[in-house]
């Protein structure tokens, strides 16, 4: 993958700031605009290389790897790193989620396994939530989707990777986050278990990775399967 150059990303400020370019045959553009514009770039690039180094950070604790060692190759000491990271993640337990999300679960880490990946990210869970029919396919239906498009166009993203795809799959900082929103909405809608429509809505309220984007392309946006859900 190439990475985008200075020039690239200049370009698309440029595009994306609508309100930099002032109308009436004004030469010069609206400056300030465009540079908060290009902050704000640059805060989601952040984000994302955050998240990048936070996902091997995880592998490698799944792996054994000690913290003196992740530090050694960060080239910090390992007080910094253990401070960087070192916030444990929330396990969900069967006993908190429903026998479909149970399922749905179990089809998201054989497709990582399938595929060589070793890692879970937001296309296996939008694979696993699609893979039969739940409560998710049921608002997926609800909002006027096709959940057997749905499936094979997620399907179309998991891409073939060279791991050996072991027991332990740590799950990408994206699909964390889904399901802690998923847990947020399940406490919402007064459910006692977390279903795979709150994990839908999560995928769908992170609106990035592979999952998101498929949803997003769909026209199934979080405000659209939110008003679906509560209506």
């Amino acid at each position: 993958m190439a990475l985008p150059d200075l020039d690239a990303l200049i370009a698309e400020v440029d595009r994306t700031c609508e309100v930099a370019h002032r109308p009436g045959g004004h030469e010069q553009p609206d400056w300030l605009a465009l540079l908060a514009s290009a902050a704000e770039l640059a805060s989601q690039l952040q984000v994302l290389a955050d998240d990048l180094v936070e996902d091997y950070v995880e592998h490698c604790r799944l792996h054994g790897i000690s913290w003196t060692d992740i530090g050694a190759a960060l080239g910090v000491t390992r007080q910094a790193v253990q401070q960087r990271f070192h916030a444990p993640h929330k396990r969900y337990t069967p006993e908190v989620l429903t026998e479909e999300l149970q399922q749905a679960m179990a089809h998201m880490k054989q497709a990582a396994m399938q595929h060589r990946n070793n890692y879970i990210g937001t296309e296996h869970l939008l694979w696993g939530l699609t893979s039969e029919g739940n409560s998710a396919t049921a608002l997926l239906a609800a909002a006027g989707a096709d959940p057997e498009e749905i499936h094979r166009a997620v399907g179309d993203r998991l891409s073939m990777g060279a791991s050996q795809a072991a027991e332990r799959i740590a799950w990408t900082p994206y699909s964390r986050k889904a399901i802690a929103l998923a847990e947020e909405q399940a406490e919402q809608s007064g459910a006692e278990l977390i279903g795979c429509d709150h994990l839908l809505l999560g995928i769908a309220e992170i609106g990035r990775g592979a999952g998101g984007t498929v949803l997003i392309e769909a026209g199934l946006g979080a405000d659209r399967l939110r008003k679906t859900h509560t209506g």
